[in-house]
């Protein structure tokens, strides 16, 4: 069974930095894409970046594209996603998801993690 943890949420200040982790357990395959997606109180869940385990390319969506980078330690099968020049509208609960092939990088997913909080004060 996929199992996703993420972590390393928290609160920062606008301007500041925060990198979160996904740990990943279960995966049968090493071709698995993890995603990173965000949801606002109030607002739809939004894509993020996602990566493709065995090759290791990734891909960021606009709204992130410059603050964001995605990347893996293979050896854990732990993705991290790193986001810089954070503002108050980055405020959100982040997921990690995964999937052996999405019709696209941004899904679907079948696997979730159960979130965590990222807070950006102003």
């Amino acid at each position: 069974q996929v199992q996703l943890v993420e972590s390393g949420g928290g609160l920062v200040q606008t301007g500041g930095s925060l990198r979160l982790s996904c740990a990943a357990s279960g995966l049968t395959s090493s071709s698995y894409v993890m995603g990173w997606f965000r949801q606002a109180p109030g607002k739809e869940r939004e894509f993020i970046a996602a990566i493709r385990w065995s090759c290791g390319k990734a891909y960021n969506a606009d709204s992130v594209k410059g603050r964001c980078t995605m990347s893996s330690d293979n050896a854990k099968i732990i993705v991290y996603l790193e986001m810089t020049s954070l503002k108050p509208e980055d405020t959100a609960v982040y997921y990690c998801a995964a999937d052996p092939s999405p019709t696209s990088w941004s899904g679907p997913y079948d696997y979730w993690g159960q979130g965590t909080q990222v807070t950006v004060s102003s």
